[in-house]
């Protein structure tokens, strides 16, 4: 760990969840970056949701995460061993569940998928300060 980019290992068990975003609001906390929390935490909650339903792997796998201090924001990166690409979808409006990445879409200033050493991909977005904010419109 940098004292701008935090990494963390966590199971694949829902209650991890919370325990990262516990770690993610420390982090900002420790950046000043305390005004993109509540849009932060929502994004990670989403692609860390994402990767524990979706991402198929091998049971003992963990998620990381790595939480990198920009200049003007966060950049959130949740890391699987899964090689399938999560896909948006728009979701049905009575429908329970499908809108996380739809979600991610709206908050996020940019995200996108990387691939990573090894297996697996890596599902970043990147939560700017609101002072800040332009993004690229061509990311995705």
């Amino acid at each position: 760990m940098t004292p701008d980019q935090v990494v963390r290992r966590w199971s694949r068990h829902p209650r991890q969840i919370g325990r990262a975003r516990a770690e993610l609001r420390t982090a900002l906390a420790g950046w000043a970056l305390v005004p993109v929390t509540d849009t932060a935490l929502l994004v990670l909650s989403e692609l860390l949701t994402n990767a524990g339903r979706h991402a198929r792997v091998s049971p003992g796998r963990e998620i990381e995460t790595r939480f990198v201090r920009l200049p003007d924001g966060v950049r959130i990166e949740v890391h699987d061993a899964s090689s399938v690409r999560p896909v948006g979808r728009e979701p049905a409006l009575e429908a329970d569940d499908g809108r996380g990445l739809f979600l991610v879409d709206a908050l996020a200033d940019r995200w996108g998928i990387a691939d990573r050493n090894g297996p697996g991909k890596a599902v970043w977005a990147e939560c700017r300060l609101p002072s800040q904010t332009g993004g690229d419109p061509d990311a995705v």
